[in-house]
């Protein structure tokens, strides 16, 4: 079999074999010996590092036993501490040798053999040489035992010993795998050196072997390429009866020729397909550039509307007339325009029916906030005339007693005036002051009932106005009412008995011969009367509880008032906010404009907005009090004052 059939590609992978196998017995002569290298290397460095902690622990040793010197010469506690301290490094030495040494099973005995001679050391010479030391007396005995004569030499000595030992033999060890490791480096260098050149020897001859078998055969057929590129159909195609991939491409090169041939007939009939063809490429250029206008103007035309929808204008609507196919665009555009501008007119008619709303309560929140300060004002005037009725009640109740007291004397005189005619008459004369002075009395309460009567009026109003929370507090000027008419009953009563006791006292002050015998009947009717002024201190002391219980009330609701009137302060803020907010909306929606029926339809939905009235002004409850008098006016209230409610 012949190499030039042979493929190119079996020639290149069996180059490519012996290459490899060249590199991969160099690779493995030069791995076996880097791991000769490396096992001489790291048993050399443990047997350097062994012969280190040894001669660690030797040095502790002395340092331990010169320490121990030095404590028995100076008796120092200084020199215990560097026992402890020598004697910790030279056992961590030996602990650290004896890891080193685990693959020395008889190294690691030695080892054993040094801790435990140490130990011995240790309990034989320094703690029983301390526990001498510490005597004067037996001193001298410790400092024998580091003498010539003295046991501490024999026991220490095999310690250093052992240590020395293994330092001299690790030492030893460090030295024969240094050779070793000498030699794997020699023999290393000579495995990759006769690599080298057994791998350039064989590269040089497959290079020489590829350019005759493949190099040459390919020069020649790119020259017949090169001919046949420029024209020349005659050249004869070398290498086309080779079986390998250059009798391929020779063969594909042949084809190429014969194409060429073929080529020169197949252009004169391309002539004339490439005449027709350009009449029908003209004619669709034609047709091309007619629909770049069409769709030029649809793109235009959506130009602009976008541009004016940019600007806020909704009533654009494109009216260029565009090509079959882009109508739908244009329907869809401005159906798109339409719908857009109808929502934003609804939202303007609702922004203006939101803009009037919002002023609409935050003109009622002012104007609530107004009439809830000056129903405080007159809740405030209301404790305070309640505060001067109560201290006004009080008043007539300590008189209404004082007038019993007075009816007492009055009665007790009038049952001694059998005896003393005269002091009959003066005491008349008393009784007849006291009767002017009940009767002034009578008058002030008769005009505490008709106030009472009117402050509770005045009282039901504006629970009415209240509404719910205002129920408990009707109920109570319903009954202050009641109790203001009792009283004013009761007045009458009193005032008419005090008129007929004050004419019977007129005949007894004329009629003194007469005295003895109406004295009894005087006697009775003082008895009644004092019986009455005892109803008009019970009376005026209920009077003066209620009126309190009512104050305690018309306080309550003022503290209450105060709370709605912060709480309706708070409510105009928030309403103002939200009318600013509505502005701000109004503003935006301004932004876009739209035609005129979209206008009017917002115009008219801003008309049939609610219009904000006008609050009407607060009842207002003055008190105008005077010494021992009060008076209450009542101030109209407008005809949509309750409506405001």
């Amino acid at each position: 079999m012949s190499l030039n059939n042979v493929k190119i590609s079996a020639k290149l992978a069996g180059a490519f074999v012996a290459v490899v196998a060249i590199i991969v017995a160099m690779s493995s002569a030069a791995l076996w010996n880097l791991s000769r290298i490396d096992r001489a290397q790291a048993t050399a460095e443990i047997s350097k590092e062994a012969a280190g902690a040894a001669l660690n622990a030797r040095m502790g040793l002395a340092r331990v036993e010169n320490s121990y010197r030095g404590y028995l010469l100076s008796q120092d506690p200084y020199y215990l501490e560097r026992i402890e301290h020598h004697e910790a490094t030279m056992r961590n030495s030996l602990a650290e040798l004896r890891g080193l040494l685990a693959v020395n099973p008889q190294r690691q005995a030695d080892v054993e053999r040094i801790v435990a001679d140490y130990d011995i050391y240790r309990a034989e010479v320094i703690d029983a040489g301390m526990k001498l030391a510490a005597d004067p007396i037996s001193r001298f005995k410790a400092v024998e035992m580091v003498g010539p004569s003295g046991s501490a030499d024999s026991l220490i000595a095999p310690i250093e010993d052992g240590i020395d030992a293994i330092s001299s033999s690790e030492v030893k060890e460090n030295a024969v795998q240094a050779s070793a490791l000498a030699g794997a480096v020699s023999q290393a260098a000579v495995a990759l050196y006769a690599g080298l050149v057994l791998s350039v020897l064989l590269a040089a001859a497959l290079g020489f072997m590829l350019a005759r078998m493949i190099a040459a055969p390919v020069s020649a057929l790119t020259a017949a390429m090169g001919r046949l590129a420029s024209g020349d159909n005659e050249v004869e195609v070398p290498a086309t009866g080779r079986g390998d991939e250059i009798g391929e491409m020779a063969q594909a090169v042949q084809v190429f020729k014969d194409a060429a041939i073929e080529k020169l007939r197949v252009e004169a009939h391309a002539v004339e397909l490439r005449e027709g063809a350009e009449a029908d490429r003209e004619r669709t250029e034609a047709d091309k550039a007619k629909a770049a206008r069409e769709d030029q103007v649809a793109v235009t035309a959506l130009a602009e509307g976008l541009a004016a929808l940019a600007k806020g204008d909704l009533s654009y609507r494109i009216a260029a007339e565009f090509a079959p196919k882009t109508a739908q665009l244009k329907a869809d555009f401005n159906s798109a325009m339409g719908q857009l501008e109808e929502t934003m007119a609804t939202v303007s008619g609702a922004i203006g029916a939101m803009r009037t709303g919002t002023g609409e309560i935050s003109q009622a929140a002012d104007d609530l906030s107004r009439r809830t300060e000056q129903q405080a004002a007159s809740l405030e005037e209301t404790a305070a005339a309640l505060d001067q009725i109560t201290s006004t009640v009080k008043k007539t109740a300590t008189g209404a007693r004082e007038a019993e007291q007075v009816a007492g004397a009055a009665r007790g005189g009038a049952e001694k005036s059998g005896a003393v005619v005269r002091e009959a008459v003066d005491a008349m004369a008393k009784i007849e002051k006291s009767s002017e002075e009940i009767g002034q009395i009578i008058g002030v309460i008769d005009e505490i009932a008709f106030q009472t009567n009117l402050l509770a009026l005045n009282a039901g109003v504006e629970a009415a106005r209240a509404g719910e929370a205002g129920k408990g507090f009707a109920v109570v000027a319903q009954e202050v009412r009641a109790l203001a008419q009792r009283s004013a009953e009761a007045a009458k009563e009193i005032k008419a008995l005090i008129s007929t006791s004050t004419e019977q006292v007129n005949q007894g002050v004329g009629l003194v011969g007469q005295t003895g015998e109406v004295l009894d009947q005087i006697v009775t009717q003082v008895t009644e009367m004092s019986d009455l002024v005892t109803a008009i201190a019970s009376s005026a002391q209920d009077q003066s509880t209620a009126l309190g219980e009512v104050n305690v009330a018309v306080n309550q609701m003022d503290q209450v008032t105060q709370q709605n009137a912060a709480m309706v302060e708070q409510s105009t803020a928030a309403s103002h906010s939200l009318a600013r907010e509505a502005e701000q909306l109004a503003t935006l929606i301004a932004r876009f404009r739209l035609n005129a029926s979209a206008d009017q339809h917002a115009a008219s939905a801003r008309m049939t907005a609610p219009v904000a009235r006008a609050s009407a002004p607060v009842a207002q409850l003055k008190t105008v009090g005077g010494r021992g008098q009060s008076a209450v006016e009542r101030t109209q209230v407008d005809e949509d004052g309750w409506e405001e409610f």
